[in-house]
């Protein structure tokens, strides 16, 4: 009895001692390893990975920029899965994720600087306007209308109001607008603490004309609506090329928005790896490759290799004749027989294959800007003399590959490898290009404007994400190819989809925005607004 009184005063002792040491309910919830509190300049760094980042799987394509070599290269036909079993080439488009996830955290990262101190106008706010408008506008050129104005509140509204297209492009150029006027007070007051920056090393003058760059893009995309009087695109157009101190731009290849690859942390997406995945599995589109041969364009003899079948024949290696794209339409069995037998040209394998750096991804660039400016001086929409701007594009694009007037050594596989190759000298004389009736300058007339647009899809060859097709779906260049290898009854799709979560949860809103846009069908291949 005594040892049984023992045991329970021992079990009561130890009863309080443990409740003691309780704590309430909310606290035990509490995962002290987790932080609650996430500097704003580690936040950006995640917002700028998205900025680059995107999915390999077309039937949920999640990407915002892509990445070089996928599936947005793809339909931007620069160049052709002929292997099934890894991608095809179609259109057969589903549904697109959004990106409220990265749109939240620009959210808290504007709300950590704030909580760090700093004023209402920061470094991490002005940027924070210029990421709204990047993300709002990329979900909505694939979509249509979308949620905005009743998105990102703090309760969580889970069942957000649509938004139509113009009224997002207004608060669009709004940010834009905003983010610019921000910029260049921080700038004059040396007030710059930004940190975390990996594109443009916290530099906020190298973000501003990024900024206004970025600005040139989405206006010159609201082409078919330049006579909205809310949108006033051709007078906001003028007003950045006549005002270059308030609204700087890039002024050369160096002030490029780009994703920059090492050999240890960020690989290019061909190198040494995965040579034996996808080499011979992935030919030259002919849109692309063919584009440049018709021009007798040098690029050629960098991005891509002579078919082997052709060489065979006789061609030589540096004849343009040499080099042959597929039909992005072509059957992708005929394809892949004819890829087998060295009937198309491969990417180039000196360039893409023996090295895990290759070339920066550009985001948003110089020779972009260039084209964009000759195209809207081309419409009327400022003064200036549209083929110097046209001439700087090309010249640009020429740089990126290295290519300079007189000799220049191009180098292809000796043996259908990545390790050894045949060398060869091409002359480039950029005068001599440019003397090509297809090459010169028209004039601001519709040809002029076609020229303008081909060079642009030249220099989007394998970067800024699907801009190549967003402006063939604007402009009609170059003509896209289609035919069974394309799917979607041989037509190139406008949209993608609404994703399932909204038609799951955000039923009601879903609905009256598909109705009032498309009839009641949610349908890829649909016009929305800014293509009407």
């Amino acid at each position: 009895m005594k040892r049984y009184k023992k045991s329970l005063l021992a079990i009561f002792a130890l009863s309080l001692a443990l409740s003691a040491c309780e704590k309430p309910f909310d606290q035990l919830e509490t995962d002290n390893n987790r932080p609650t509190s996430v500097p704003a300049s580690l936040i950006i760094q995640g917002i700028e990975n998205d900025m680059y980042a995107g999915s390999n799987d077309p039937s949920g394509y999640n990407g915002v920029t892509g990445s070089p070599w996928g599936p947005e290269q793809r339909w931007n036909q620069f160049y052709c899965s002929n292997y099934n079993y890894y991608a095809t080439n179609d259109y057969a488009w589903t549904s697109t994720s959004l990106y409220y996830t990265t749109l939240k955290n620009v959210v808290q990262m504007e709300a950590e600087a704030k909580k760090a101190g700093q004023p209402d106008i920061n470094v991490y706010s002005a940027l924070g306007k210029f990421f709204r408008a990047y993300f709002f506008e990329n979900m909505t050129k694939r979509l249509g209308d979308i949620p905005m104005t009743d998105a990102l509140q703090a309760a969580g509204n889970l069942t957000p109001k649509y938004n139509t297209q113009k009224e997002v492009y207004v608060q669009v150029l709004s940010w834009l607008d905003g983010a610019n006027t921000d910029l260049t007070t921080l700038i004059a007051k040396a007030d710059n603490n930004l940190a975390g920056d990996f594109y443009l090393g916290n530099s906020l003058t190298q973000w501003q004309k990024v900024v206004n760059t970025y600005k040139l893009r989405v206006l010159v995309s609201l082409s078919k609506q330049e006579a909205d009087t809310d949108l006033n695109v051709k007078a906001r157009f003028a007003d950045v090329l006549n005002n270059p101190t308030k609204y700087p731009i890039l002024t050369g290849m160096a002030d490029n928005l780009q994703y920059v690859y090492n050999s240890t942390y960020n690989k290019y997406t061909r190198s040494p790896d995965n040579f034996g995945q996808n080499a011979t599995r992935e030919n030259m589109a002919a849109t692309y490759l063919g584009t440049l041969t018709s021009l007798k364009d040098p690029r050629t003899f960098v991005v891509a290799e002579p078919a082997g079948s052709l060489v065979a024949a006789g061609a030589k290696p540096t004849d343009f004749s040499a080099f042959l794209g597929a039909s992005s339409g072509e059957d992708l069995q005929i394809m892949a027989s004819k890829a087998n037998v060295g009937g198309y040209s491969f990417q180039n394998r000196k360039r893409y294959y023996s090295t895990y750096t290759a070339e920066p991804y550009i985001i948003i660039g110089y020779p972009e800007l260039m084209f964009n400016i000759a195209e809207g001086v081309n419409r009327g929409w400022a003064s200036g003399n549209a083929e110097t701007y046209y001439q700087k594009g090309i010249q640009a694009s020429w740089g990126f590959y290295g290519l300079t007037d007189g000799a220049n050594t191009v180098y292809f596989s000796a043996d259908g490898g990545y390790k050894n190759f045949n060398t060869y000298t091409v002359n480039v004389s950029f005068a001599d290009y440019y003397a090509q009736t297809t090459v010169k300058y028209a004039g601001n007339t519709a040809a002029g404007q076609a020229q303008i647009q081909t060079q642009k899809y030249l220099a989007f060859a394998q970067n800024s994400g699907m801009e190549a097709f967003y402006n063939q779906r604007r402009t009609g260049v170059p003509t896209f190819l289609v035919g069974p290898g394309t799917a979607n009854s041989s037509r190139i799709p406008l949209r993608w989809q609404y994703p399932s979560t909204e038609r799951s949860y955000n039923t009601a809103n879903n609905t009256s925005a598909v109705t009032s846009q498309f009839g009641g069908t949610d349908d890829i291949n649909a016009a929305m607004w800014i293509l009407k």
